[in-house]
């Protein structure tokens, strides 16, 4: 049985086996592959991860398409982007990804693989039942279609709390915090080496919440904030100062899901007449040029790194010569973390709701456990820690303690099979 985690930004899989469970490699040594693939049309062919970035990066001609878990529980997954001569469904390029993963599996287990169990958000989209029912059970399909005959899911923080516990002495109350690319779940589980095994734990779950606010909304709101208006958003018509120009063309492409819907000719149209009557014209040949060229995701990627930058330093730069010759962009943390209070604040009510859902007080909560790459934004660590201002704060493997845990439930599906 295998374990994927098919995060927003990057993905892991492990094998649970009678040996044990680990994380696979999925590129060289890498056990962690981004969420990304690339369609080479040059060599026609495909490319996943590392390679397909670097493809793209190296101006192959073709698509690339990142964060596609964003679009379950949506009609996106049904959408069809133009890639070559030929249209293709958001819902056949996951299938793709997610087929790309079990192959790697079968070639280290040496068999066909017919069970997975995947991790979930809490919500996949935000407090709606219905579309949160639908974004899974569109999983769960196009698992089917890979080959998977048994499709299991585990909430992504129940998880992370499952590598967590492998670890604890005693017996103590945590708070897993598992913010990631596209989403953040947060769960207050009681966790202890003596129940650590049990196939049951749903007594020691006391509370699950989650929001649809991760990384890859922390970088469309710092492309929001900081490069898109030298793109021409929030300038005006000329003569109209009372008139900005329209903003979905910047929204989209500020959200790496929605940079591939750009490519045609209803936004070719929009952009030729704002260029006509823009205040700024200057600045919309920028955005044309960006469009024209397909250089969206090169420049999602390059705001990217500027948050990454922003993490561990309290400025950064990024060159941007792809978009207008010369351009060099400065950012710093207080402009960014100012440009997305919004979002860290959800994730703190998000925490809060779940404190008080569980029924326990603030204070009795031992450990706060961190893991998702997001989890790096001291700001958002900060977030966490207030809602829980007593527990000992853990970092646990950023991109790896979801798959980890993963597998350990894996693990333990197999054993309560075979008992």
């Amino acid at each position: 049985m295998i374990a994927i985690d098919f995060g927003t930004s990057n993905s892991t899989l492990g094998l649970a086996s009678p040996q044990g469970s680990r994380l696979l490699p999925l590129e060289q040594d890498h056990l962690v592959i981004p969420s990304a693939i690339f369609f080479n049309l040059e060599e026609d062919c495909v490319q996943f991860g590392r390679a397909a970035i670097t493809a793209y990066t190296r101006h192959y001609e073709g698509r690339l398409l990142r964060a596609l878990k964003s679009v379950l529980g949506s009609s996106l997954v049904e959408e069809a982007t133009q890639i070559g001569q030929e249209k293709i469904a958001l819902r056949e390029v996951i299938r793709k990804f997610i087929a790309h993963l079990k192959g790697i599996a079968e070639r280290h287990a040496g068999r066909d693989i017919a069970r997975v169990i995947f991790g979930r958000p809490v919500w996949f989209v935000d407090d709606d039942t219905t579309l949160d029912r639908l974004a899974q059970s569109q999983l769960e399909s196009i698992a089917h279609s890979c080959g998977f005959t048994e499709v299991h899911f585990q909430y992504e923080p129940i998880a992370a709390a499952l590598d967590y516990e492998s670890g604890v002495a005693k017996e103590e109350l945590a708070l897993i915090a598992d913010i990631g690319g596209g989403t953040s779940d947060f769960s207050i589980v009681r966790v202890s080496p003596k129940r650590h095994r049990l196939p049951d734990r749903r007594q020691d779950i006391l509370a699950n919440t989650g929001v649809h606010v991760g990384g890859t909304d922390f970088d469309k709101w710092l492309s929001l904030g900081q490069v898109m208006p030298h793109l021409g958003y929030k300038s005006h018509y000329r003569g109209k100062a009372d008139r900005e120009l329209p903003s979905s063309v910047f929204f989209d492409l500020a959200t790496w899901h929605r940079i591939a819907f750009l490519n045609g000719r209803q936004t070719s149209s929009l952009l030729r007449e704002m260029h006509q009557y823009a205040a700024r014209p200057e600045l919309v040949h920028r955005l044309m040029r960006v469009v024209r060229e397909q250089t969206g995701h090169q420049l999602a990627s390059d705001v990217e790194r500027a948050k990454i930058d922003l993490s561990c330093g309290a400025s950064t730069s990024v060159q941007l010569p792809y978009v207008d010759e010369g351009l060099v962009l400065a950012f710093n943390s207080p402009d960014f973390e100012r440009s997305v209070a919004g979002l860290t604040d959800k994730i703190g009510q998000s925490i809060r709701e779940c404190v008080r859902n569980s029924g326990v007080s603030a204070d009795r909560v031992d450990t706060l456990f961190l893991t998702g790459g997001t989890s790096s934004l001291s700001f958002v660590r900060d977030a966490c820690s207030r809602a829980v201002p007593q527990a000992r704060v853990i970092e646990g493997d950023k991109f790896g303690s979801v798959g980890l845990g993963l597998t350990i439930q894996a693990n333990v599906l197999m054993k309560a099979t075979v008992a």
